[in-house]
């Protein structure tokens, strides 16, 4: 399974902000959608990530205030990126080694979408199910066995 599979279940909602966005707009935008990560464009480059890991880290600096910053101050300005190519296996290895929640998906230098570690999970257990699902059809439909005389 590749990374472009994943996407054309999840859809092509993105969510997007830009660097001189202050913090707390983003922050908002993020709670009104119910969405844990926002791609930071800059004239049409993915310039960062803002995640809620980077939030948490402003609350916790802050006494729990978002304060006055903007989103440059606080995006992670290098995030890992796949490409729509990328085998999901290698996308769980990267999210598990890098602890990194969310990925954009880049074909070359156009962004496509992000994929979450949900969105990874979800699409294994769906490949799971199905496997299963032929197993089990496999397994049923299981020629009988004919018994030669001699």
């Amino acid at each position: 399974m590749k990374v472009s599979e994943i996407l054309q279940v999840k859809g092509n909602i993105l969510y997007t902000a830009t660097p001189d966005m202050p913090l707390v707009d983003a922050v908002n935008t993020m709670a009104e959608k119910d969405i844990g990560s926002l791609v930071v464009m800059e004239y049409g480059d993915l310039v960062g990530m803002l995640t809620f890991r980077e939030v948490i880290k402003v609350l916790h600096a802050n006494n729990g205030a978002v304060g006055a910053g903007t989103v440059r101050k606080h995006m992670d300005d290098h995030p890992i990126t796949v490409t729509p190519d990328t085998e999901v296996n290698e996308v769980r290895r990267m999210m598990l080694e890098k602890h990194a929640r969310y990925l954009p998906v880049m074909n070359a230098k156009t962004l496509l979408g992000v994929i979450s570690f949900y969105d990874v999970a979800r699409a294994m257990l769906e490949a799971q199910n199905f496997e299963n699902r032929m197993l089990k059809a496999y397994i049923r439909d299981w020629p009988a066995e004919t018994v030669q005389e001699d």
